[in-house]
This record gives structure tokens, sequence and C-alpha cells, in this order.
């Protein structure tokens, strides 16, 4: 079997999947799902992750160009729109993937600007950051790698203003993650930084440097903002320098396909999500023009057809095909450490709708 055939049994397989959980979880939202029988721990309001939820559904929908499934993913992104004005720049994740994959006359774009212009007014001028709120627990000015993805797209589409914010968002976090306090162990971006008004920023230690999906968080965030004129005129050749970091440090052309969840513990669980999440960035820096763009293309397939081939369930008793498996919720918490993941479904399927050009990656 070819890559690209196996790439079209494996999105078939994804979206096949997308119907089955519908099925199983209603109106409440998947987190992760259990390897053995495929069955899922949700949420009622979707935390963090609703939006992958909905992003799915919306890619279902372009898949099978079926009226049903269009209503469902847009009756799913509008049960998102409390979120809104909750206080946690994970509204960034929540919004962009729950609205960037919709299709025209759903609702969708209406529901973005405002999460958009809720984002911006939330911004704080002294940290230099939309804050990572205190909505989802914990204290509420911190830097975090997963308080920049999707939020750099979702600012940028508020005008002049968002995209200044969204620069200066995600360039505040580079400076930390990269700097020269930043480094961890081996080089490693430190993905968590906590702000005092009085004495600037600190280091967090969890989580820790060596956190792979932060990582991926981290150059996908980059790679949105080289995709985004508005946003990349913010200081262009920084970006281009912190790709080129981000590339280097993470060992993300180099390293394993499939990551260790975390860099210290190379035999500990790997992190399918992570990679899902760098394939998909790798497409990404591939349209940007970047002087790795063709290494970046082959690197991103190479992950897809990993992924396809050694982690996706296939058909048989116990569970049902189309699971991503083998992704890392939290193992320090010791929590979904195996798992189905919501988001690496997504990303994956994201991923492979690019390659079958359901999907414009410039735009999403």
């Amino acid at each position: 079997m070819t890559s690209d055939d196996r790439s079209g049994r494996a999105l078939a397989a994804v979206i096949a999947r997308v119907t089955l959980t519908e099925a199983e979880v209603g109106t409440r939202f998947p987190l992760y799902a259990d390897p053995a029988d495929g069955r899922w721990t949700t949420t009622g309001r979707g935390s963090w992750t609703g939006g992958f939820w909905a992003g799915l559904l919306w890619l279902r929908a372009r898949y099978t160009g079926n009226a049903a499934h269009r209503r469902a993913a847009a009756d799913c992104t509008a049960r998102l729109a409390p979120w809104a004005e909750a206080d946690t720049a994970t509204r960034g994740l929540i919004f962009w993937y729950a609205t960037a994959p919709a299709l025209d006359g759903s609702g969708a774009a209406e529901l973005r600007a405002k999460a958009a212009r809720a984002c911006l007014d939330s911004y704080d001028p002294g940290a230099g950051i939309v804050p990572w709120g205190a909505a989802l627990g914990g204290p509420r000015l911190l830097a975090r790698a997963d308080a920049v993805p999707g939020l750099v797209p979702l600012l940028a589409a508020a005008g002049p203003e968002g995209a200044a914010v969204a620069a200066a968002h995600l360039h505040r976090h580079l400076d930390l993650a990269l700097g020269p306090e930043g480094a961890g162990s081996g080089g490693r971006p430190r993905p968590a930084w906590e702000f005092d008004p009085a004495t600037g920023w600190h280091p967090r230690a969890d989580p820790a440097p060596g956190w792979s999906r932060g990582e991926a968080w981290l150059l996908l965030a980059v790679a949105d903002a080289l995709l985004h004129p508005e946003v990349a005129a913010h200081r262009p050749e920084r970006l281009a320098s912190a790709a080129e970091q981000l590339l280097v440090r993470t060992r993300a052309l180099t390293g394993r396909a499939v990551p260790p969840d975390e860099a210290s513990r190379p035999r500990g669980p790997v992190d399918t999500s992570a990679a899902a999440i760098n394939a998909v960035a790798l497409l990404k820096l591939s349209r940007a023009g970047t002087p790795r763009a063709g290494t970046c293309a082959d690197r991103a397939a190479a992950i897809l057809d990993r992924l396809a081939g050694a982690h996706l369930s296939g058909p048989g008793p116990g569970r049902p095909p189309g699971m991503l498996l083998d992704g890392c919720y939290d193992a320090a918490q010791g929590l979904a450490v195996r798992h189905e993941l919501i988001w690496g479904d997504f990303f994956l399927a994201l991923a492979l709708a690019a390659l079958d050009g359901l999907v414009d990656l410039t735009r999403v």
C-alpha cells in the first residue's frame, strides 16, 4: 500500500470514528477514550478541548457533504458560545479550531469574531500577553505554550489591533521559552512561566522543559503567524529565527516521529497527539515558504504515515477502528497516558484532510 492509499484510508477511518463518537456522546463533548474499548470520558461544556470536537464535526461535514452532518457541526459550535466570555487564553484553542474549518453561513464566523474581540479586550499590556486566566483554575497571570496556538490566528481576525496583540502575545511567549533563562536540559524550551507585577516573569516547574506537546504547540503558533502577513509583519526576522530554533531545539525534524511525552523520560509514554500537532505545524511551515519547506513537508508525511500505520486502530473485536491510540494527556498525574485524545484525532484528521484537498491549511 502506498502512503497516499494509507492516508486516504486513515482519513476515512477517522471520519467514520467521528460518527460512532457522536452516537455515543450526544450533546456532551468527548475528551479521551479508553484504548481497550473506545468508550469516551466526556465533559458537559467542552472545557479547553471542545473546539476540537466541533472541528472534527466540520471536517466530517466537508468530507461527506451531508446536510445533517453540517447541522450537527453548527449545533455543536453554537454550544461553545458561553466560552467566549470565559477568562482563559485557551479560547484560542476552543474558537479557532471550532470555527476555522466551518462552512459558510453557519454562524461560525460571527462567533469567531465575538471570541476574538473578547480575547483582545483581555490583553494585559503589563505582562504582554492574553493571560492564561482563571477559568480553568490556578494562577491567572501565566504564560503557557498551550495558550498560544489558535489564539494567534483568532486575534489576527480582529483587525490591525488584533494582529498587533497576536504578535505581542506570541513574541512574549517566544522571548520566555527561547531566551537564555528559558532553556531547560538539552536546550529544550521552557513552556510555562508566571508573572509577578513587582518582579516580572519567573519559570514554573510544571510542565517542565521537554514536554513534547508544548513544543508542538509553540511550533504550530509560529507557523500560523508566518501564514498571517498582518502578524508576520511584526518582527518577521524573529519569526523565521524562532521557527528554526524550534525545529532544532525540539528535534522536530530529526527526533522520533512519535515523541515521548517528556524528553527526560525517553522510555516513558509517547504522545501521538504531539506528533499529529507537529505534522500540521510542519505542513503549515512548508506552505509558508520557509527555507526548509521541502524538508518540513517530507517530515510531516513521514509522521502521518507512522501514525496511520502503527497507531491507528483497525477493524477487529473489542474496540472501533479509526482511534488514534497512544496519546498522553497528563503523564505526571497518570491521566489517560495511552489513550485516544480528541485533539489528537482532530489534528490527524486536519493533516489528512489537507493532503486530500478538503481544507486549505493556510486558512485553518
